[in-house]
C-alpha cells in the first residue's frame, strides 16, 4: 500500500518531466520558434531588418554585415507601425555615436552629417521624402552599402533611423510642455576586413567624497569617476574592476571586474562613475582602476589618483579650539608670570609707562 501511494506521488513530477523533455525536443527541432529579436521600438513604432518571407517579425535586432574596400552590400529595413493611426517618418542613415556621459548608444539626428558609415549608406526611392505607414502596417525599404576603395580596416558602425513628422507635446522641466519628435533606429555593424586592433585607455581617474560633519557619526560615501577611451578599430564591451588601498597596504575596496552592458565604439570618449559607499573617512587612499574587454580577454589598462579622507569640518573646529585654548594658556602664563614680579618693579614699570613725555 505505501509502495502504491509512494508512486502516486511521483507521478505528477514525472509528467513534469517528461514536458519538459518534449518541449527541448521541439526547440532543438526548430519547431517552437525562439523568442523574437527585440528590435528598436518605443511602443508606436519600430525599425529592424526586413525579415524573409513567413519569418517572424523581426527575426533579427540589428544588421551585421561586412565586405573588403570597393565591394556592395545590400539589404532591406522595415518601418514598423504598431499604432492605431497612419504615421509618416522622414527616413535617413547616420553614423553611431556613444553619448559622452555615461556611454549609451546613439545615432546622430538629422541635422548632423555623418562622416563614416552613414555616408556609404543609399536607400532605396521608398524613402524619398516622407514615408507614410498605415496603421499596424510596415514598410520595407531597400538600401545599399557602398564601401569606399579607401575605407579603413576595423568596425564602423551607424543605423538607419526613422523620424516622426509629428511634433508631440512632452512635459519638460517646470512642468513646461516642449515639442520634440520621436525617433527610432536600427543599428548596423559593419567590418571591412583587415587588421584588428584593439585599444583601450583609462583616464582621468579621480574621487569626490561626502563625509558627514561629525566624523563618524554617519558613513560617508565616495563617487569614483573616470573616461574609458577606445583607440583601437573595433568595437568593445568593456569591463571594469576598482581596487582601493589604505595606509599600509590596507584593502579598502576590493570590487570584482563586471561587465559594464556598453557597446563602446571606435574612437569614442565616455565619461563614467562608479559609487563607493562606506567609503574611510579618516586614511590616505590609492584608489586603481583596471579596465578590459568581455570580447577581448589579453585587453587591459590600468589608471589610479591618490586622495586623503579627512573630516575637514571636524579638523577645522579641533583646529580653532586647540588655537584658542593655546591663546589662553599663553594669556595667563604672561600674566602669572607678570603677578610674580617685586613690587618695585612693577611700579617702575608702570611709571615708565606713564609718565608724561618731556
Amino acid at each position: 500500500m505505501a509502495t502504491r501511494t509512494a508512486r502516486r506521488s511521483l507521478l505528477p513530477a514525472l509528467r513534469l518531466l517528461l514536458l519538459l523533455l518534449l518541449l527541448l525536443g521541439l526547440l532543438a527541432a526548430g519547431l517552437i520558434p525562439a523568442t523574437a529579436a527585440r528590435a528598436a521600438d518605443n511602443g508606436s513604432w519600430g525599425v529592424f531588418p526586413t525579415p524573409p518571407a513567413g519569418a517572424a517579425m523581426p527575426d533579427r535586432a540589428y544588421f551585421f554585415h561586412q565586405g573588403a574596400a570597393g565591394s556592395t552590400v545590400s539589404d532591406s529595413v522595415t518601418v514598423h507601425n504598431s499604432s492605431d493611426r497612419e504615421l509618416s517618418f522622414k527616413v535617413f542613415a547616420t553614423d553611431a555615436v556613444n553619448t559622452p556621459v555615461g556611454g549609451a548608444f546613439a545615432l546622430l539626428p538629422a541635422e548632423t552629417r555623418p562622416k563614416d558609415l552613414g555616408t556609404w549608406i543609399g536607400l532605396g526611392p521608398e524613402a524619398a521624402g516622407t514615408v507614410t505607414v498605415p496603421a499596424k502596417g510596415r514598410k520595407d525599404i531597400p538600401f545599399t552599402i557602398r564601401v569606399p576603395e579607401d575605407a579603413t580596416p576595423g568596425d564602423h558602425v551607424g543605423g538607419i533611423v526613422a523620424l516622426g513628422t509629428a511634433i508631440e507635446g512632452v512635459e519638460g522641466e517646470d512642468k513646461v510642455k516642449v515639442g520634440v519628435r520621436r525617433s527610432v533606429g536600427a543599428r548596423i555593424y559593419f567590418r571591412v576586413p583587415g587588421p584588428v586592433t584593439p585599444g583601450l585607455s583609462v583616464e582621468n581617474v579621480r574621487v569626490k567624497r561626502s563625509a558627514p560633519v561629525l566624523p563618524w557619526t554617519g558613513k560617508a560615501s565616495a563617487t569614483v569617476s573616470y573616461a574609458l577611451v577606445n583607440r583601437g578599430n573595433v568595437v568593445l564591451g568593456p569591463k571594469v574592476s576598482v581596487r582601493a588601498e589604505g595606509l599600509f597596504g590596507r584593502t579598502v575596496l576590493n570590487r570584482p571586474a563586471r561587465d559594464l552592458k556598453l557597446v563602446l565604439l571606435p574612437g569614442q570618449r565616455v565619461e563614467l562613475t562608479e559609487p563607493w559607499q562606506d567609503s574611510p573617512q579618516l586614511d590616505r587612499v590609492t584608489v586603481t582602476l583596471t579596465a578590459g574587454a568581455v570580447d577581448h580577454p589579453d585587453l587591459a589598462a590600468k589608471a589610479r589618483t591618490d586622495f586623503v579622507a579627512v573630516p575637514w569640518p571636524a579638523a577645522g573646529a579641533l583646529l580653532l579650539l586647540s588655537g584658542g585654548a593655546l591663546a589662553t594658556w599663553t594669556w595667563r602664563r604672561r600674566r602669572a608670570q607678570e603677578a610674580g614680579l617685586p613690587d618695585s618693579f612693577r611700579s617702575q614699570n608702570t611709571s615708565s609707562r606713564h609718565a608724561p613725555s618731556a
